[in-house]
């Protein structure tokens, strides 16, 4: 069995891909065989996080990946940067509580809740988007009513459940229908 066949069946791809870069630059700059290993498990690390990343991302269903560095803070100065940032940092993700973007189409919220989403992602939650429409067509399916249950964790499980364009639904009272089972335990 070679090199390469060990490293596979172990599920190390990404050392598979880096190893004869690594060993040159072992040799190069005489790592010890310590340093060397802590070299390459970091990236495999490191390849492994990306991966995940991406699985998530992919799973989240963002309509496009959008994140803080590519908003335009001068096309809506409205927004205050310091509570975005705020939020990035999702502290109410881990305090089990809600945030609201309201304000008329266009001025960045969809923008901002994906890279909230994105950021959310990026420190281990687990995120769904969906705009309201496709919330309400989930449910109305066929399928949503022979699979309601399986079709509710699907929306209950996520850390993170970002919801589009509510500005559709007119009360609060119909905001307010919506959060309390996100924080029931799912049974």
């Amino acid at each position: 069995m070679n090199l390469d066949s060990i490293l596979k069946q172990l599920r190390l791809s990404a050392l598979s891909q880096t190893l004869s870069v690594r060993l040159q630059e072992a040799a190069a700059n005489r790592l010890t065989h310590a340093e060397f290993l802590e070299l390459i498990l970091h990236d495999e690390i490191n390849v492994r996080e990306q991966r995940k990343i991406a699985r998530r991302t992919a799973a989240a269903e963002f309509t496009a990946l959008k994140q803080l560095e590519d908003f335009d803070w001068r096309f809506n100065s409205s927004v205050s940067r310091k509570e975005i940032y705020e939020l990035a940092a999702c502290h109410f993700v881990r305090k089990s509580t809600d945030a609201l973007f309201v304000g008329p189409p266009g001025v960045g919220k969809t923008h901002l809740a994906q890279a909230i989403g994105y950021e959310a992602i990026k420190q281990g939650f687990v995120v769904r988007y969906r705009p309201i429409f496709d919330l309400v067509a989930d449910f109305l399916s066929e399928e949503a009513l022979a699979q309601r249950d399986r079709l509710l964790r699907g929306y209950l499980k996520p850390d993170l459940l970002i919801i589009d364009d509510m500005g559709l639904m007119t009360t609060k009272d119909d905001l307010d229908a919506l959060t309390p089972a996100r924080w029931q335990p799912l049974t």
